[in-house]
């Protein structure tokens, strides 16, 4: 009887880990409550290898061991299940879990991925690997707006996979992108992993998804940058689609203008307009027409006006910065002869001279002395009624604070040039060589990429700039695709029913494998096993460089016989409290966390996009082959961590330009 290499390979870890647990037990003289959270951590790496359920592993383990630890108390076992469990529940944080997932499911069921892709290939058709770039950038906006790994790589594992197929693409090619694209959903913000990372470790979600964005476009722009060069290089694994392929029909009404795909489509719509034109064609289709033309025009000026005013506003912060609170005028006179001097002349006597200051104080004159003391107050009050009436340097400092607030403005920061110097050039390349077939591959475009984006820089923007909570951001995204669902014709009570069925299974997982881990936690906690990991890595005398290795590693070698939930939930309490002795960001840690786990979906044997694939893909497509084409996906993954370690200001820069 033979045995599969999946199952070798699987029956070789698990068998490692036990060998490697039985010399740790072995080795040692006297075996400590530490060394048994070693072994409890061991046994769940290999209980769940064996298959049994995550969530109800680490709660089962847990509650053994915490029993052993309290020498067989079963009150204090279930106490410490109740806190753990309690803990879980109250995180908010976890609220968003849900919301963004039912927005996924809704999303997924509103029939957008296939206008999506058909007219992003459209639109790319010159590019070299049109196919696999269209993929790619599908993939990625639309496991971005549902964050649902398996259903973005079965959707384009039946969608194009066989036009690939079709178009003399190679296997291995055609499958890596398919998958590599799909499992974007878990790094680009919104994310589930990034809520059970930042609620794990205690960092802001806020600032993980502001963090998360730009290294999640880097990757996204890595995968297409090797498709481009690997089909400019071997053009037969990525073949130039055919000019039938990449033509474009033209709506009746707009070919009886007359008009041709190649025509340029301003001047001939302006031309209709007046004169005679073709009776066939109603005034409004030209119309209609027009303002698809002008919309990308009116969009940049849109943008650029109301961003300038943004920009170039003096902050409130700033103006009242200007005038501090007692001006420097004021407190110079102050200083010299202080608040008793009054500006009358003649009712109250000059501040002491500097003679008399070094007076002794038996030396006054007595006529100073008797001096009625209504005579003073008379005299006091009425200076103290003009100072506060007229502060020294008040009415200067006001002037000056008011025109700054007046004038308010400051010149624009070079970004703002920059990308409104790329914008620009983009809309003017777009009336430029806007023919009649890229109108109608815009207007696909409208109907698909926009609105999905239009969503996902809805839900992002209103969290990363403060307008809301993840939570409340999430509800919105919720309500976002609920109207897209009821837009698209798509919104029955089967597609609600089965949305929420399957949102309260995928957050009823999670959150028991949240409430699971803090049972884990706490017990291997209690052990003192975190403390005895601490002491190992410690005596190890690494630097702040050799620590990241070794985590990063340890994490991709984790990815491969275990999925991305179990590595944060598991190992992420074990990894976080070390990050202080290192002067390693939690943040930071995180962003290259996000991106390492990139690889647990890739790397055989659990690489589990893979399997979906396989689902749906034709009989002759094997494993292997899926294998063979995820593999440079990973190394580019591999490329990623490194750039980010590097250049930690590609995940740093938006959160300390908002937050700090």
């Amino acid at each position: 009887m033979s045995m599969r290499k999946e199952l070798w390979f699987g029956f070789s870890i698990m068998a490692l880990v036990v060998a490697s647990a039985a010399w740790l037990l072995l080795g040692v003289e006297h075996i400590t409550n530490g060394h048994l959270g070693l072994l409890m951590l061991s046994l769940v790496v290999v209980a769940i290898m064996l298959g049994f359920p995550t969530a109800f592993t680490l709660m089962g383990m847990g509650m053994i061991f915490t029993w052993l630890a309290y020498d067989r108390n079963v009150t204090r076992t279930l106490d410490l299940m109740v806190q753990a469990a309690y803990k879980s529940m109250a995180n908010d944080v976890l609220i968003a879990i849900p919301l963004f997932v039912f927005m996924g499911y809704l999303v997924e069921r509103a029939n957008l991925i296939e206008k999506l892709f058909k007219s992003l290939h459209l639109a790319m058709a010159r590019v070299p690997g049109s196919l696999a770039v269209a993929t790619l950038v599908t993939c990625a906006i639309f496991a971005t707006a549902t964050g649902i790994v398996g259903a973005v790589v079965t959707l384009m594992g039946l969608l194009a996979l066989p036009a690939m197929l079709r178009a003399g693409y190679s296997i291995p090619m055609s499958a890596g992108a398919i998958t590599a694209g799909g499992c974007l959903g878990i790094l680009i913000p919104p994310s589930v992993l990034l809520i059970l990372y930042g609620a794990t470790a205690g960092v802001s979600v806020v600032q993980l998804y502001a963090g998360a964005f730009f290294p999640g476009v880097m990757l996204a722009g890595l995968y297409v940058a090797y498709v481009i060069i690997v089909a400019k290089l071997k053009p037969a694994w990525a073949p130039p689609l055919s000019a039938k392929e990449r033509q474009v029909d033209l709506p009746a009404l707009t070919s009886a203008l007359p008009a041709g795909t190649r025509d340029y489509a301003p001047l001939r719509l302006l031309n209709a307009l007046k004169g005679r034109r073709n009776a066939d064609v109603p005034l409004a289709h030209v119309l209609r027409q027009l303002a698809v033309v002008v919309l990308p025009g009116l969009l940049f000026l849109l943008l650029a006006t109301s961003t300038w005013q943004a920009v170039t506003k003096v902050p409130t912060e700033q103006a009242v910065e200007l005038q501090a609170i007692g001006s420097e005028g004021s407190g110079a006179e102050s200083s010299d002869s202080g608040l008793a001097e009054p500006p009358a002349e003649d009712e109250l006597q000059e501040p002491p001279t500097e003679d008399a200051l070094q007076e002794p104080p038996g030396a006054a004159a007595p006529d100073t002395l008797a001096t009625p003391p209504g005579a003073e107050v008379d005299a006091a009050s009425e200076p103290t009624a003009a100072g506060v009436a007229e502060p020294p340097g008040a009415s200067a400092a006001a002037s000056d604070a008011a025109g700054a607030a007046q004038a308010g403005t400051q010149p624009a920061p070079t970004w703002w040039w920059v990308v409104m110097g790329v914008l620009g050039a983009c809309t003017a390349l777009f009336y430029l060589f806007l023919s009649f077939a890229r109108l109608e591959i815009f207007k696909m475009l409208l109907g698909s990429f926009f609105p999905l984006m239009i969503l996902i820089l809805a839900v992002l923007g209103s969290i990363v700039f403060g307008l809301a909570t993840p939570t409340e951001a999430a509800a919105m995204g919720s309500l976002g695709g609920f109207l897209l669902a009821a837009a698209y014709k798509r919104l029955t009570m089967d597609v609600l029913r089965e949305s929420v069925y399957l949102t309260a299974k995928t957050s009823a997982m999670v959150c028991w494998l949240f409430v699971g881990s803090a049972i884990f936690s706490a017990a291997f906690a209690l052990l003192g096993g975190q403390e005895l990991i601490e002491q190992w890595v410690l005596s190890m005398n690494l630097s702040k460089l050799e620590f990241m290795v070794l985590a990063q590693v340890v994490i991709f070698l984790l990815g491969w016989p275990l999925e991305w939930t179990e590595i944060i939930v598991i190992f992420m309490p074990i990894f976080i409290p070390l990050l202080n002795h290192f002067g390693v960001d939690p943040l930071f840690f995180g962003l290259l966390v996000a991106l390492n786990l990139q690889t647990a979906f890739l790397s055989p044997p659990v690489a589990m996009s893979a399997f979906y694939l396989k689902g749906v893909a034709p009989p002759y497509v094997t494993l292997n082959q899926i294998f063979l084409g995820m593999m440079p996906f990973m190394a580019i993954q591999v490329l990623a961590i490194v750039l980010l370690y590097v250049f930690p200001s590609i995940g740093l820069w938006l959160p300390n330009l908002l937050y700090k």
